[in-house]
């Protein structure tokens, strides 16, 4: 009789990103450190995503959360936010702040997106993923289990980071060389991902893409704002088929 072994699929992580976060994990709500960039952006993407989807009283889900900056912006919108990630520190960051400042429907699980998809499949009215998908060895498995995540007509929410020569001059040279808005290595221009690319994971896993936007940056008066200009930084509204 020959034994029956199980194979454990491999974890979609790079432990090097995770100990890259993992090291920085104390700085997450300073907003004068690394972290300064999300902090900024924060309320558009959340307003973005509230305007879209309509937060309150939604069960939601923060894939990649980190410290918690957007899960816990999402919770005082209403939603009951559950934010998974597999970096250890930063997860205990995210729940020191909550309990700090109160924050109440939010919870955090270090658990891989994949396994929560077999977990609870079908389970949240909106699901996001920001700022993860670059860092990722397989995004469109990632792109897959936030589709089977979210509930037939929910919406799933994704931000990234366009691979071309514009994106690689402002993203890793211009902020992490010449500006210093981010530690220098944060990005990897290979790990870069096209709207096409995101957009064919998208509908592979049932996805339909509805609105793009893209995140643009003026270093002079240091500015954020939405535009159509997908071609740095972008984000995805998209919703699985009723």
């Amino acid at each position: 009789m020959s034994e029956e072994t199980t194979t454990i699929p491999p974890v979609n992580a790079d432990p090097a990103e995770l100990a890259k976060f993992s090291a920085l994990a104390h700085r997450w709500w300073d907003r004068d450190s690394e972290f300064r960039p999300l902090h900024q952006i924060n309320p558009l993407r959340l307003d973005w995503i509230h305007a879209l989807s309509g937060l309150g009283g939604k069960r939601v889900l923060d894939v990649g959360c980190g410290g918690g900056i957007l899960a816990d912006s999402m919770a005082r919108k209403g939603a009951d936010v559950t934010g998974i990630d597999l970096a250890t520190k930063a997860l205990r960051v995210a729940q020191l702040h909550a309990l700090e400042a109160g924050t109440k429907g939010v919870q955090y699980r270090e658990i891989s997106v994949e396994a929560l998809a077999a977990e609870q499949p079908a389970s949240f009215d909106v699901v996001t993923c920001m700022e993860m998908l670059e860092h990722v060895p397989d995004p469109a498995s990632v792109v897959k289990a936030c589709s089977e995540l979210v509930k037939p007509g929910g919406w799933v929410f994704f931000s990234t980071i366009h691979r071309n020569a514009k994106a690689f001059m402002l993203a890793i040279v211009g902020a992490e060389y010449v500006l210093n808005m981010l530690p220098r290595g944060t990005h990897e221009y290979a790990k870069m991902i096209r709207p096409s690319e995101l957009a064919s994971h998208c509908r592979s896993a049932g996805l339909d893409v509805l609105q793009t936007r893209g995140l643009e940056y003026n270093p002079l008066t240091k500015r954020y704002w939405l535009s159509n200009d997908t071609s740095v930084n972008y984000m995805f509204a998209t919703q699985r088929a009723a």
